[in-house]
């Protein structure tokens, strides 16, 4: 069993993956979804209760329409196919970003599935989509200021409360695939004590050794936290 109650993982390299195959992106973007699965059932067997992704930035707009396109799709279909086996086994779908530019199906289908799966248990996996971790706080910040809080009243834990995962706990790891080594706004606000595994595995490859690996070097760091 892991030590990790909370991992995040910023999946990357679909696109690459696709490319040193000779696919298309749309198919690098598949594979990485039946990846998504895959791990999913892994830290469930290893006992790590959250699994936080990012799945879709705010900056992915930027992309072209049809390649953004599929993606909306491929939610679309996997809300849809998926939410009875989520269900069965217990599993939380939350979806932490803005709806904004989302469609009106779209958004009804992950309320759907949030609503379907809230009461469930066994674990929770948190998708980062239309997601911005500097949007986060700005969007907690607003909500802040709209309930009426007063300067003085404004703590950290009311920051937290009020972003969108809420309180449900800081990931202790945080794994990036595909060589790259920044966070490109990913969980901005809870990520500062999270230690970090990097990766040139792309994401569509890796593999339940490499997520052991990431595990057994993150359980031989000596976590601080500031003290000495």
């Amino acid at each position: 069993m892991s030590t990790i109650n909370h991992l995040g993982i910023i999946m990357d390299g679909n696109r690459r993956w696709a490319k040193n195959n000779g696919l298309l992106p749309q198919q690098g973007h598949q594979k990485g979804y039946n990846k998504l699965l895959e791990v999913g059932q892994w830290c469930l067997d290893k006992n790590i209760k959250i699994l936080t992704v990012y799945a879709f930035s705010t900056e992915n707009w930027k992309r072209s329409e049809k390649e953004v396109g599929f993606l909306m799709k491929l939610l679309k279909k996997a809300l849809t196919e998926e939410v009875d086996k989520f269900n069965k086994e217990g599993i939380r779908i939350k979806f932490l970003g803005t709806r904004e530019k989302l469609s009106k199906d779209l958004i009804k289908s992950i309320e759907n599935i949030e609503e379907i799966t809230k009461n469930n248990k066994n674990g929770v996996i948190n998708l980062c989509f239309n997601y911005g971790g500097r949007l986060e706080i700005v969007e907690a910040v607003k909500e802040i200021v709209k309930k009426g809080f007063k300067p003085e009243e404004v703590t950290e834990e009311l920051i937290t409360q009020n972003t969108w995962m809420g309180d449900i706990g800081d990931p202790e790891l945080i794994i990036r695939t595909s060589g790259e080594k920044r966070l490109s706004g990913f969980l901005t606000w809870q990520s500062v004590y999270s230690e970090f595994y990097f990766t040139n595995i792309h994401w569509p490859d890796f593999s339940k050794q490499e997520l052991d690996k990431a595990i057994k070097d993150f359980e031989n760091r000596n976590r601080k936290f500031g003290g000495n």
